[in-house]
């Protein structure tokens, strides 16, 4: 960077010289000028390249201070939405494509996203992974209840990151990584677009996005309304979502910006039910629960303001609200003769605060806060009905487990977090960099139980937890060559405590005995190297090794009957591997300044997963979900504003599905589940071509193979992948 107020003495002197030399070509004692003069010595003006420039690198990973965010020295990974095709029907296999290790499990109702990362946890509705929007929690209730149910429509987002690592010191609890959504902006070059698309598809699909956006002097705005209604792969998988978002902001000069923002998102589907391997083997579009059903409904009004109180100094300060509703029917009996009603409501609230400011030769230190709160009321009732509506309520408690037409649980529950953290890059001359990283958090979890279900004989759960966990972490790493930089990061991390850590309302624990675990703590090391050393080429490589200590699971109570459980820290888990992806633009190779791009891309994890103490007798067993490799390839041809073309292909190798390693049943049990997820390998095109400047037509096909596998197993039964589908639309813009 250039030192402006020097440049500028600099040039005034010069004029300055020029000016006077006519008039004074002899001094006052015959002297030549030339030889009167002090002569200054000779200054060079060096031109030094911004740390947040624009280079190719910024295609595939973060900026090193994106905003108030210090991403130098963390592994991170970036897909933007615009270079891919269009993506329909919320195929998270597509948007995950060059998201290198990142595992989703799949299931064929839209209601929950599964994803996990690296072994850690079972990716059941992404508990272990932190998924944010606009860096505000997705999750039902971040804290307590960490869990999603709702998804943006790819079509919402302009950019999808991965943060690995010292993600915990940037974001807060739950162990790495965060997976961090990023909104599409406002057309900002004229005061009206507009944007339409409409598909239809496989297994009765029908989708619809409107959007609508642009800028007119200080204010911009951006609004969108979606549906999408499908019948599903089997009887019960039906259906149908619908949405919109608001956004207005105002910039009153070039110092800051505020910014409103509502998101509403209202889904009501079937779910056909998880199988066993037997009726999966005979007919994975059969249906076992026709009565089940799930709807969740979530809205979210957040507030931002960005501040520069200088060209150094920046605050980004977010305050948000929202409300959720999980509400879901249960068939029960075998046959099916009654049906549980459940709603796990929360209202939550936050505060995020950030300030940055640049210091020195590119140096710039952090210091926030977070502040969060949710009240989470659960409440289940049981009825005589197969098929009750969703809002039917009880207020009279069940007397005992044969009873109907009654409420049967209510807890009142609620969580407390806050967080104050600081982060600063310091800068070396030979390009390297140092980041330190300090977090200070606190989480207080309360359970009000006042009705238990009737064939529990515990007390009421009455509970009250707290924890304060420090977090610390160490980055440094060192440009060298063309576009290479090697970066290295140890960072703490933790899983605070949950509502059913510290108080199941299904477990039954003994008289005297209390759910009252410590929190899951991580340390993650990562070491590696990414960069673009030629036109056209990205590699990221890494090492890397996550310790998980205290992993938290229900345990029967010694000596008490069957069902007497208690939440407790059963053991330890080392994970451990390599994580490389690599893309090659063959266009961009020629002219990196080309709007044609034909690029290979290739990621791959390798990972070494064990348990290396247990109290359940399970050291040196592979932890469930942890694949020994998650590869993905594909090839990508776009032009802009032309067409856009991309095949990807995701192989997952086999996995076991619970940590015992063993199986369910034996292969002659009606219940019978194999003791792995076996290995499958899916493959997906997509494609969307410009008719005209305003039209584009849209097409494509998932699971091109028509591969019969599955990817998911919970609570006894495993729920199959979609078969091949296809898609076909059209798009409007102005």
């Amino acid at each position: 960077m250039r030192t402006t107020t020097f440049v500028r003495s600099a040039l005034a002197l010069a004029v300055a010289n020029c000016l006077a030399l006519p008039a004074s070509a002899q001094t006052t004692t015959g002297e030549p000028a030339s030889q009167a003069r002090n002569e200054l010595p000779p200054v060079q003006v060096r031109e030094r390249r911004s740390q947040d420039d624009t280079r190719p690198k910024l295609q595939h990973i973060m900026r090193e201070v994106d905003g108030p965010l210090i991403t130098v020295t963390k592994k991170t990974s970036i897909t933007k939405v615009d270079n891919i095709p269009t993506v329909i029907d919320n195929n998270l296999r597509a948007l995950f494509a060059q998201t290198p290790g990142l595992f989703y499990s799949e299931q064929q109702s839209p209601g929950q996203v599964n994803l996990s990362y690296r072994g850690i946890g079972n990716p059941q509705e992404s508990e272990f992974v932190t998924v944010l929007l606009d860096g505000i929690p997705l999750m039902s209730d971040w804290i307590g209840y960490p869990t999603i149910y709702t998804f943006p429509l790819p079509q919402q987002l302009a950019e999808v990151q991965l943060i690995r690592g010292g993600s915990s010191l940037l974001y807060g609890p739950e162990p790495p990584p965060v997976v961090n959504l990023v909104s599409r902006k406002p057309v900002a070059d004229r005061p009206l677009a507009g944007y339409t698309e409409n598909v239809v598809g496989s297994n009765g699909l029908f989708g619809t996005f409107n959007q609508l956006s642009g800028t007119s002097g200080a204010w911009d705005y951006l609004a969108d309304a979606h549906y999408r209604k499908s019948d599903g792969a089997r009887d019960n998988g039906d259906s149908r979502l619908k949405g919109a978002d608001l956004h207005v902001g105002y910039r009153p000069d070039d110092m800051a910006y505020y910014a409103l923002d509502f998101h509403a998102y209202s889904l009501d589907t079937g779910e056909a039910g998880k199988l066993s391997y037997p009726q999966f083997v005979a007919d994975p579009g059969q249906t076992v629960t026709p009565f089940n059903r799930l709807w969740t409904d979530r809205y979210v009004l957040s507030f931002t303001h960005d501040r520069h109180f200088s060209a150094d100094t920046q605050l980004v300060a977010k305050v948000w609200g929202g409300y959720q509703d999980n509400a879901s029917r249960a068939q029960a009996g075998n046959p099916p003769s009654s049906a549980t009603l459940q709603d796990d409501q929360f209202r939550f609230g936050g505060l995020d605060a950030r300030l940055l400011h640049r210091w020195g030769r590119g140096n710039a230190f952090t210091l926030g806060t977070t502040l969060y709160h949710s009240d989470a009321p659960f409440r289940q009732w049981t009825t005589a009905s197969l098929a009750p509506d969703r809002y039917v309520r009880y207020g009279q408690p069940c007397a005992n487990a044969a009873d109907k037409n009654c409420a049967r649980l209510r807890q009142e529950r609620s969580t407390d977090y806050a967080a104050v953290f600081a982060e600063n890059v310091f800068r070396f001359e030979g390009g390297w960099h140092f980041v330190p990283s300090v977090r200070l958090e606190r989480e207080k979890v309360n359970i009000d139980e006042t009705i238990k279900p009737p064939n529990l004989t515990r007390a009421l759960v009455d509970r009250s937890v707290t924890h304060t966990v420090p977090l610390f972490g160490l980055g440094f790493g060192n440009d060298f060559g063309r576009g290479n930089e090697t970066y290295f990061n140890v960072s703490q991390g933790w899983r605070p405590v949950r509502y059913f850590d510290i108080g199941s309302p299904f477990g039954n624990t003994a008289a005297g005995a209390q759910n009252d675990p410590d929190p899951t703590h991580v340390l993650s090391w990562e070491a590696g190297v990414h960069g673009t050393p030629a036109d056209g080429l990205f590699y990221d490589v890494s090492l890397f090794q996550v310790n998980v200590k205290d992993r938290i699971e229900a345990q029967q109570i010694p000596g008490m009957p069957a069902g007497n459980t208690i939440n407790v820290n059963t053991g330890d888990t080392r994970h451990r591997g390599f994580e490389g992806q690599v893309d090659y633009d063959f266009l961009a190779a020629q002219d990196p300044k080309t709007t044609r791009h034909l690029s290979v891309f290739a990621n791959l994890s390798l990972l070494d997963a064990e348990f290396t103490r247990s109290i359940r007798g399970v050291a040196g067993n592979k932890p469930a979900f942890s694949p020994n490799y998650l590869a993905r390839v594909g090839l990508s041809w776009r032009e802009d504003q032309a067409y856009k073309v991309a095949l990807s292909v995701v192989s997952v190798a086999s996995q076991y599905w619970q940590d015992s390693n063993l199986p369910q049943g034996t292969p002659t049990a009606a219940n019978w589940i194999p003791a792995k997820v076996p290995a499958y390998t899916v493959a997906d095109l997509s494609a969307d071509w410009w008719v005209i400047p305003q039209v584009r037509l849209l097409g494509g096909v998932s699971n091109l193979t028509d591969r019969t596998y599955y990817a998911r197993v919970f609570g006894g039964g495993l729920e199959p992948a979609v078969g091949r589908t296809y898609y076909v639309g059209a798009a409007y813009e102005f």
